[in-house]
């Protein structure tokens, strides 16, 4: 699957990726910035115990940093936060108050507005979330928990039970709304206020 679809900039920020889905990305996600985390510069970095800040970004209190993490110049992460295992933040991302933040990695510009949750999903440049929504990452009600995805109107199967939404550059996702596990969501999309997306129509 090519991410540079959804994302241009993907492979520029992880060339190591290419031809690799992004399902197994995340998958590896932890390993990927271990490795990053031994090639960036004490000088630019604040590095402690696998958790990697940018000197230039601002934490506010209260927020729970769970290495590995990197995040990068620029960056605002608000009060009371909550990062799990194996979060990327590319620079110049917003992270508003109160927000649950797993396995994730989230490129340039992109806003997430307070009361959200990101697990195991990829954020492209320009994407803006608003309060309370949900990128569910993993289906409880289902005998077979896989998560599959459609991709070019064919269904296929991840391999994987953790696994949330691939977002491209610019999109709009409204407030309190829910992306099922396995969402891929097209350059430029809109998402309305409380609106559901199953694109498998699982029932």
């Amino acid at each position: 699957m090519d991410i540079s679809t959804f994302i241009p900039r993907f492979y520029g920020e992880f060339p190591q990726a290419e031809h690799t889905d992004p399902w197994d990305i995340i998958a590896q996600l932890e390993d990927i910035i271990r490795v990053r985390l031994k090639k960036l510069s004490e000088s630019e970095y604040d590095i402690d115990n696998g958790v990697a800040v940018h000197k230039s970004a601002h934490i506010e209190n209260g927020v729970t940093l769970k290495r590995p993490v990197i995040i990068g110049k620029d960056c605002v992460v608000k009060a009371g936060s909550y990062f799990r295992s194996g979060v990327y933040l590319c620079a110049d991302v917003g992270i508003g108050t109160n927000c649950e933040v797993k396995q994730s990695i989230i490129f340039p510009k992109s806003r997430i507005a307070h009361l959200n949750y990101v697990g195991n999903s990829i954020i492209g440049t320009d994407v803006n979330l608003e309060a309370g929504s949900v990128l569910a990452n993993h289906f409880n009600e289902y005998k077979d928990r896989t998560v599959p995805v459609v991709l070019d109107n064919a269904i296929v199967d991840t391999g994987t039970t953790k696994f949330g939404s691939l977002l491209g550059d610019h999109c709009r996702v409204g407030a309190n709304a829910v992306l099922n596990p396995g969402t891929l969501l097209s350059k430029g999309s809109i998402v309305g206020r409380l609106e559901h997306v199953d694109q498998l129509k699982r029932s």
